[in-house]
């Protein structure tokens, strides 16, 4: 995609989306933004790693209040070239439902996907979709290690249940070199599948939502650097959607003046 994208280079990319729920977005991060974004993981990992901030997920390690401990993340959850798309296919304005630090190690069990919907669909929406994942990838991903899969949903199938879907259109793969971006729309089956190797994979991994619907989850904390004292009202308001446990945090440092 160009420096300067409009909404063609999106348009391009439509059919895809309502076919398979997902999209990759290609060279939407630049070889320095990647290392740039590596490092600022692997400090985050090296400061705030268990037992502080990062927690056990089923096979992971995650951080989900990465904004927290690292708020140059900011940089990619509103990166030029990747929000643009989302708002795109979202269908106007966002608001940050969630980001995770995720990582996998070494592992020699048994491989195994587990297919699951975050969220039911919105059918009212075109793309019946009322909340998208950013998937980043900050190394290498191939058959030799953990990567992403999805089962493709198409906005004009049934909506089947999991192992049906499943059943009936396959599974995906995302393999792909670090810097690989994707998209999808979190109520489309989706897994982390799990394979023997000695490699590890590294992600960012960030939720959004339309402002006008229901927060996502508790589980990321919004810091009022952005949702209350940031000069742009644009950030204010993608940052709006206080989810319970902000709240909280804020009712106990950040009160508003009297």
């Amino acid at each position: 995609m160009t420096d300067t994208q409009t909404t063609n280079d999106f348009q391009t990319l439509l059919p895809h989306f309502r076919k398979n729920g997902y999209v990759v977005l290609k060279d939407a991060l630049t070889s320095d933004e990647v290392t740039y974004f590596r490092e600022i993981y692997d400090r985050d990992r090296e400061q705030f790693g268990s037992p502080n901030c990062w927690h056990p997920f089923s096979n992971q390690m995650r951080n989900c209040n990465a904004l927290v401990t690292s708020p140059e993340f900011d940089q990619l959850l509103r990166h030029p070239k990747i929000l643009p798309a989302i708002e795109f296919f979202m269908g106007g304005p966002v608001c940050f439902a969630e980001i995770c630090l995720r990582h996998m190690g070494a592992y020699n069990g048994e491989p195994h996907q587990g297919f699951h919907r975050d969220r039911p669909h919105w059918e009212e929406h075109p793309l019946r979709m009322d909340y998208i994942q950013l998937m980043v990838y900050l190394t290498d991903v191939d058959e030799r290690t953990h990567c992403f899969s999805i089962s493709p949903e198409s906005v004009d199938e049934q909506i089947l249940e999991v192992a049906a879907n499943v059943e009936r259109n396959g599974t995906v793969d995302l393999h792909g070199p670090a810097g690989t971006v994707a998209l999808f729309n979190i109520a489309v089956p989706h897994t982390a599948t799990v394979r023997v190797t000695q490699r590890e994979r590294k992600t960012v991994q960030a939720y959004y939502g339309h402002r006008s619907r229901p927060y996502l989850s508790d589980c990321s904390v919004i810091p009022p650097r952005f949702s209350r004292h940031d000069p742009d009202p644009e950030v204010r308001a993608f940052y709006g959607n206080l989810n319970k446990t902000t709240r909280t945090y804020l009712e106990a440092f950040d009160p508003p003046s009297a």
